[in-house]
């Protein structure tokens, strides 16, 4: 019986890919195009499977997953044909398809970091945050908006939209200048009737040293 050959030059442009991709594909997928001359061709079978792998990739799947899905197919094809092998076995190979279900997509995944370190901190202590601004506070410390964001619970954009000057749990954050990676800089101190006279000296010649040149 004939076999269809595909020729292996239309398969770029029936991908939208380059020529190097199409060949990473062939060698993960094991298959070895077919020489008539000097042209190259895949068989219909070979060729339903790149299918099935490029719609893998298109809905964000990677090459190692389809690889595996493959090769758990195969074993329960192998398994169902073979009527010598106990029930215990079977119940194995169900388990080896079970990784599979397990994959999210990138997205989904991303949020989910993102709500499990929005409460991490709520876990430990809720009076953490504030130990870190007075520590903060002592030592002079300039603080990016992503660390004063993150201390305080809020999203930078709250945090910028504030000004030149806002107070927070008793502190006083004040612009300075810009740390090195383009991000506000803020200067700690206490909320209180006479804050300016009880800041620290290396605060004070901190503002004075960025205030007027570094002001964002």
């Amino acid at each position: 019986m004939a076999v269809d050959l595909i020729p292996l030059s239309q398969l770029p442009s029936r991908y939208d890919i380059a020529r190097s991709n199409l060949y990473n594909r062939l060698k993960d997928l094991k298959i070895e195009p077919t020489k008539q001359g000097r042209k190259a061709f895949v068989t219909e079978k070979e060729l339903k499977l790149l299918d099935e792998l490029h719609a893998h990739l298109t809905e964000g799947g990677v090459t190692s997953d389809f690889i595996k899905q493959q090769d758990n197919q195969s074993h329960q094809l192998v398994t169902a044909d073979n009527s010598e092998i106990e029930p215990s076995h079977s119940v194995s190979v169900q388990n080896q398809s079970e990784p599979t279900i397990t994959l999210q997509p990138t997205a989904l995944i991303s949020v989910v970091e993102a709500v499990v370190k929005r409460f991490i901190p709520t876990s430990t202590s809720r009076l953490t945050y504030l130990r870190e601004l007075e520590e903060a506070y002592q030592n002079g410390w300039l603080l990016s908006t992503s660390e004063v964001a993150n201390l305080l619970g809020l999203a930078q954009k709250t945090i910028t939209s504030y000004g030149q000057e806002f107070s927070d749990a008793g502190f006083v954050f004040t612009r300075v200048g810009m740390r090195k990676r383009g991000e506000i800089a803020w200067a700690i101190d206490k909320q209180s009737s006479d804050w300016e006279e009880s800041l620290p000296s290396s605060t004070k010649s901190i503002k004075e040293a960025f205030s007027e040149a570094f002001d964002p």
